[in-house]
């Protein structure tokens, strides 16, 4: 009991004076002699500087040097893995993205060209079924104008020839009537005549009483006509 209780004083009093006696816990002998209050409060405190103890010398201090990025001693090894992951990612590039993009530019470059192809092989089949047009309708055009032409010629030879038959028929029928109309008139002029004679012959006898020679009446009418 008293051995364990110098041990506690002295391991409070180092406490005490701000010294640590190293960085493991110190060993309290136990005893199996019931402690007095001083000797237990010894004893704990003696514990809780072993622990703070213990504690203090476990921390590390702090790293000061920041970003190893940045650091000059690990730029060897980021620039060799920085080389091989280009060299890694420029095969990848050549090998694979590359040629399937050459094909894509090649396949759509050959799809345009065939395109544009047809478009001036379709051009010029227009441009040749465009002038194959213009070229049937010009004949189409000459052709309707060489029968229209052709039509009014017929239409005015046989308009000409059917006036024409009918002026002969008009004249005849005009010579025709002229000779009806003359034989009418000289028979008219004989009847009147005779009519002028008769009625000169009357009156003759009406106003004198006496009958008018033939000879007499022909010469009156002579001198009247």
């Amino acid at each position: 009991m008293i051995q364990s209780s110098a041990d506690a004083i002295s391991a409070s009093a180092a406490s005490d004076s701000g010294f640590s006696a190293s960085a493991t816990a110190p060993t309290v002998v136990a005893s199996t002699v019931p402690l007095t209050n001083a000797a237990q409060l010894a004893q704990s405190q003696t514990a809780s500087s072993g622990a703070v103890t213990t504690t203090t010398s476990t921390e590390k201090p702090a790293d000061e040097g920041g970003m190893p990025q940045l650091k000059t001693e690990y730029w060897p090894g980021q620039i060799v893995w920085m080389l091989i992951i280009f060299f890694v990612f420029f095969v990848v590039i050549a090998k694979v993205f590359v040629p399937r993009l050459r094909k894509v530019i090649d396949t759509r470059g050959d799809t345009i060209a065939e395109d544009l192809a047809n478009a001036r092989a379709n051009r010029d089949e227009a441009e040749a079924q465009a002038k194959g047009s213009a070229a049937e309708t010009a004949a189409a055009h000459t052709a309707a104008r060489k029968l229209a032409a052709e039509a009014t010629a017929r239409s005015n030879a046989e308009i000409a020839a059917a006036q024409a038959a009918e002026d002969v028929k008009l004249n005849d029928r005009l010579a025709g009537a002229e000779q009806r109309i003359r034989a009418a008139r000289d028979e008219a002029m004989s009847h009147v005549r005779d009519i002028a004679t008769d009625t000169a012959q009357a009156l003759v006898e009406k106003l004198t009483g006496k009958t008018a020679t033939q000879a007499a009446l022909k010469s009156a009418l002579g001198k009247v006509s």
